[in-house]
């Protein structure tokens, strides 16, 4: 993992996506909502929700399954929209479900296995907390170049 050192704790907002348990800096999170009302928009890519209005501000949201390539599901009561800052630009995620907010060592932090079938370049390690493994995402791999103008122009 770049740019933690051994030393290094980091605190992670824990979600779940599919069957799979994963994790976010809490300094990129900006809040976690309830489900809010989406609204589509035309010709957006598929992963692209729609977008929110969350106190007068207009948020694009990007559906994780989706992004992800897992299989979708209905949202329940359990789904969430986490806030983030990607590439300097507000962005909603929905999730399955917020777990909680964890510490973790840097020193349980390992690369992710080079054999996973999963495309490596959204993930930054893989978290060990007891029998738990916690897939850690970079959020600045979310998206693409080109995604990321055309959220930026959402948000503008």
């Amino acid at each position: 993992m770049e740019d933690i050192k051994v030393e290094d704790e980091l605190q992670l907002v824990t979600f779940k996506l599919a069957s799979e348990e994963y994790g976010l800096p809490i300094t990129k999170v900006q809040e976690i909502n309830r489900l809010l009302p989406i609204t589509k928009l035309p010709q957006t890519p598929s992963f692209m929700e729609g977008i929110i209005n969350l106190r007068g501000r207009i948020i694009p949201v990007i559906d994780l399954r989706k992004r992800f390539q897992l299989p979708v599901t209905e949202h329940n009561d359990d789904t969430r929209i986490i806030v983030v800052e990607i590439n300097g630009q507000t962005v909603g995620v929905t999730v399955d479900a917020v777990t909680e907010v964890v510490r973790l060592s840097a020193a349980d932090v390992e690369d992710p296995p080079a054999s996973i079938a999963v495309d490596s370049r959204y993930i930054n390690g893989v978290g060990k907390i007891d029998d738990r493994l916690i897939i850690l995402l970079d959020s600045n791999q979310v998206l693409t170049a080109q995604e990321e103008i055309a959220v930026k122009q959402l948000n503008e």
